[in-house]
């Protein structure tokens, strides 16, 4: 259904030559969206997918170590589309003291996503709504170091911004002026707590994502956060148990779709093609992101059969498979210090484990050897189209 423009205009002279900003309609969107057959299909299997995501999650022997490496998928994921080239080897990496093969300024950035959603996943567990005040917090933490430290963290932008182009004058879209910001994220919140709407949480979540990257409140950091919005709302709403939906990757392998839709709701008013995309979103990544987990539980148990085939070493050997789990990748004197075990005991494993197809030392080096648990890794690697090498001018054999 087109509506009309969900919005007004408003001229600017701020620049050296006038412009127009945006400035939305608070939702609801007028007319009611309209609920066919079609769609309410789609919503039910979105739904559906999100039950089963749910469900394997609560089954999962270690649900910590898959939202270890989950949170840090999408944070990679995340931070690509804004133009990082971090992978998650160089995250994992970073995190643990090594040199990555790219930029540190593009790793620092991913690790503050991981530390926002890791923020604001806690606040929201401990009872703090979804608010503008902790999407403040979110935003501080995730420019609290790096490129955007400069940015504003924590606080709406006081100058315009734009998307597209080199300046409002010709950008593709320019959102509200400053002083429209908070009176805009004030409808947006009023919109998240009125029950009198009667959104189901995924149906809300897609239209509070849409606002929030048409209101666009802070000079940096937007869509990340944008991103990020729609799965604390299925946290904060108890549809997920945890946080373990990330519409990152389907929204870069539809990048041109998902700014055609953003654009059309706001000029057209056709939330429910918007709906679509996004109920699509939600069942195909819900779906990939079960498909994983059973793929990963089913590596870790049968490299779990091939190590206990091991004889005297066995005992040791599952140790490092533990950490190999937890880490991804080892040293030898990081894995003997976690271990407890002495280095030439993880020496030898590590060896046993290279034979077993398990490890498999990444650097072609005599010292500073680093063993990757690859089969893991490419796991986790999967839908990831970017070079997955640890440090990439030096071990790029890592995810082959």
């Amino acid at each position: 259904m087109k509506r009309g423009i969900q919005g007004s205009f408003a001229s600017q002279t701020t620049s050296p030559e006038p412009f127009s900003a945006f400035v939305p309609k608070p939702l609801p969107p007028e007319p009611a969206i309209l609920f066919a057959p079609e769609l309410l299909k789609l919503k039910e299997r979105a739904d559906l997918a999100l039950g089963r995501l749910d469900g394997i999650a609560r089954l999962l022997p270690d649900l910590n170590l898959f939202l270890y490496f989950y949170v840090r998928k999408e944070a990679v994921l995340s931070s690509q589309i804004e133009g990082t080239q971090s992978s998650l080897s160089d995250l994992l990496l970073f995190e643990n003291k090594q040199t990555p093969g790219v930029p540190l300024d593009d790793v620092q950035e991913v690790s503050n996503y991981v530390a926002a959603l890791q923020h604001g996943t806690k606040r929201i567990k401990g009872g703090f709504p979804v608010s503008v005040r902790l999407l403040k917090e979110i935003h501080g933490v995730l420019l609290k170091k790096g490129r955007g430290s400069h940015k504003d963290p924590g606080e709406f932008r006081r100058s315009q911004n734009w998307i597209g182009g080199t300046r409002p004058g010709n950008a593709l879209f320019v959102p509200p002026p400053p002083a429209e910001v908070a009176g805009c994220m004030s409808d947006l919140e009023k919109f998240i707590h009125h029950q009198a709407h009667k959104f189901s949480t995924l149906v809300r979540a897609a239209l509070v994502h849409v606002q929030f990257e048409t209101i666009h409140p802070f000079l940096d950091g937007n869509g990340r956060i944008g991103r990020l919005l729609i799965t604390l709302l299925l946290v904060n709403d108890g549809v997920l148990s945890v946080p373990m939906l990330y519409l990152s990757l389907y929204f870069k392998l539809h990048r041109t779709r998902y700014y055609e839709l953003l654009q059309q709701v706001r000029l057209e008013g056709v939330w429910e093609d918007w709906l679509i995309f996004f109920f699509e979103a939600v069942e195909v990544t819900a779906q990939q992101a079960v498909a994983t987990a059973e793929k990963i539980l089913k590596l870790f148990d049968s490299d779990k059969d091939k190590i206990n085939r091991l004889g005297r070493m066995r005992g040791s050997a599952l140790q490092v498979h533990e950490l190999l789990q937890r880490r991804a990748f080892v040293t030898i004197p990081s894995a003997a210090r976690e271990t407890g075990l002495s280095q030439p005991t993880i020496t030898s494993v590590l060896g046993a484990l290279q034979k077993l197809g398990i490890a498999s030392e990444s650097t072609g080096r005599t010292w500073k050897r680093i063993y990757v648990y690859k089969p893991y890794l490419r796991l986790l690697n999967e839908g990831m189209d970017v070079s997955e090498g640890i440090g990439k001018a030096t071990l790029t054999d890592l995810s082959r």
